[in-house]
């Protein structure tokens, strides 16, 4: 006899139940074409921005009198928040999303090199390594030709990688 307790059926799992593992489908790396767009996206929204920002500036400065030292001072601190805004923008953009706007419309982003999210302390060397890797004739791009996961120099100093991100599923629907 046996005495044992029936086992609930849902509680069965049987070989149709078990869910396969999912396939890991292996990072898909982006090229120099592809960043090379999107950069220049990025630089004129963030051209755009500064030089609405300067013509309101501009505009304000020009109906009330001022000294001289005045203007200068605006002009320095127009440059700061200029440059402040620039690094603002791609560092923000890579901690909070791994995509700039551009780099959304061209489905990529910024992840570490385990394909984890940046986080801004690393966005800041990458920026700083974009600047370096443009200094001598943009030869610091040239690496991402040659390089097997197609990273350039800002991208070895800082860690991280650039690949595809995946379709929403509103883009397959």
């Amino acid at each position: 006899m046996n005495f044992a307790a029936p086992r609930p059926r849902e509680l069965v799992a049987t070989p149709a139940d078990v869910a396969a593992p999912a396939a890991v489908v292996p990072a898909r790396y982006v090229g120099l074409v592809t960043r090379a767009l999107a950069f220049a996206i990025d630089a004129a929204i963030v051209n755009a921005v500064a030089i609405l920002v300067t013509a309101v500036v501009g505009l304000a400065l020009s109906v009330i009198t001022v000294p001289d030292a005045v203007r200068v001072a605006t002009i320095a601190i127009g440059g700061a928040a200029y440059l402040l805004w620039s690094v603002g923008y791609f560092v923000g953009f890579w901690a909070a999303t791994g995509q700039t706007p551009a780099a959304r419309m061209l489905r990529f982003r910024v992840c570490t090199a385990a394909l984890e999210p940046v986080r801004p302390r690393r966005g800041l060397v990458r920026f700083a390594g974009l600047v370096l890797a443009a200094l001598p004739l943009f030869a610091g791009f040239l690496v991402i030709l040659i390089d097997d996961r197609r990273r350039g120099l800002h991208d070895r100093l800082a860690r991280t990688v650039v690949v595809e991100s995946p379709r929403d599923r509103a883009d397959t629907a």
